[in-house]
C-alpha cells in the first residue's frame, strides 16, 4: 500500500492491499476501496462510495501524432459524488464528474470531460468517450458505445451493444464531431447504430438492430436498416 502523506482520508475509510493514493487525493467517509486499485492526484471522493478492485481512478489522456482531436492537457478534477458504486476493472479519466448514486459495473471506461447525472446505471464495459453528458436515472446496458460530443437527457434507456459515432466523413478532416442527441425518455434497443448529429425524440423508441441515419420525432417508433416509422 503507498498513500501519499498530503492525501486526506476520512473516518470509517477501508482500504484494501497494494492500493496506491497519490498527492492530494481526497477520500470522504466510509469509502472502501477495493484491492490493486490506483487513485491518481486531482481525484475526489465523497462519502459512503463503494470501489471494486483494480480500478484506476483520474487516468491522464494521452494521444500521437495521427490523432486530429487531441485530448485537453488542463483537465480538473475527477468527482465522484456519495453513494456511487464503482465495479471492478473500472477506468475514470481526470476532468469527469460523476454524481450521486450512479452504478458503474465491470470494465467500464469513461474518458474525460464527461458527466453523468445522479442514479444512473453504466452497465459492463460501455465506453463513454469525451465531452459527453448524460442524464439521471439513464440506463446504458453491457457493451454499449457512446461516442464523444453526445448528449443523453434524463430517463433514457440503451440497450445492450448499442453503438453511436459523431463523424460523419469518417477522419476526413471534414466537417465538425457531433454525435447524437437523445431527448428524455427515449429508448434504443439492443444493437441498435446512431449516426452522426442525429436527434431522438422525448419518449421516441429505436428498435433492436436499428440503423438510425436521420432524426427521429417525439413519441414515434423507428425500425429498420435505414430505420424507418413503424406504421
Amino acid at each position: 500500500m503507498s498513500i501519499h502523506k498530503n492525501a486526506k482520508i476520512g473516518k470509517g475509510v477501508s482500504i484494501g492491499s497494494y492500493v496506491v493514493i497519490e498527492e492530494g487525493v481526497i477520500i470522504g467517509d466510509y469509502v472502501t476501496i477495493g484491492h490493486h486499485c490506483i487513485i491518481k492526484s486531482g481525484v475526489v471522493l465523497k462519502d459512503h462510495i463503494i470501489i471494486g478492485d483494480m480500478v484506476i481512478l483520474g487516468q491522464r489522456t494521452s494521444s500521437n501524432k495521427k490523432m486530429a482531436r487531441k485530448p485537453s492537457k488542463h483537465l480538473g478534477e475527477l468527482i465522484i459524488e456519495e453513494d456511487t458504486i464503482i465495479g471492478s476493472q473500472v477506468t475514470l479519466y481526470k476532468g469527469s464528474k460523476i454524481s450521486e448514486g450512479v452504478f458503474l459495473a465491470d470494465y467500464v471506461s469513461i474518458r474525460e470531460q464527461v458527466e453523468v447525472g445522479s442514479h444512473s446505471i453504466i452497465g459492463r464495459q460501455a465506453m463513454i468517450e469525451p465531452n459527453t453528458s448524460i442524464g439521471s436515472y439513464v440506463t446504458i446496458q453491457t457493451g454499449s458505445y457512446i461516442t464523444a460530443d453526445t448528449i443523453i437527457e434524463d430517463e433514457v434507456f440503451i440497450g445492450p451493444c448499442c453503438s453511436m459515432s459523431n463523424d460523419k466523413y469518417m477522419a476526413s478532416g471534414k466537417g465538425i464531431h457531433k454525435g447524437p442527441i437523445i431527448r428524455k425518455g427515449a429508448k434504443i434497443g439492443n444493437n441498435a447504430t446512431l449516426l452522426p448529429e442525429i436527434e431522438i425524440g422525448e419518449q421516441a423508441v429505436v428498435g433492436a438492430g436499428a440503423v438510425v441515419t436521420k432524426s427521429i420525432p417525439a413519441q414515434e417508433v423507428f425500425v429498420g436498416n435505414p430505420a424507418r416509422k413503424l406504421v
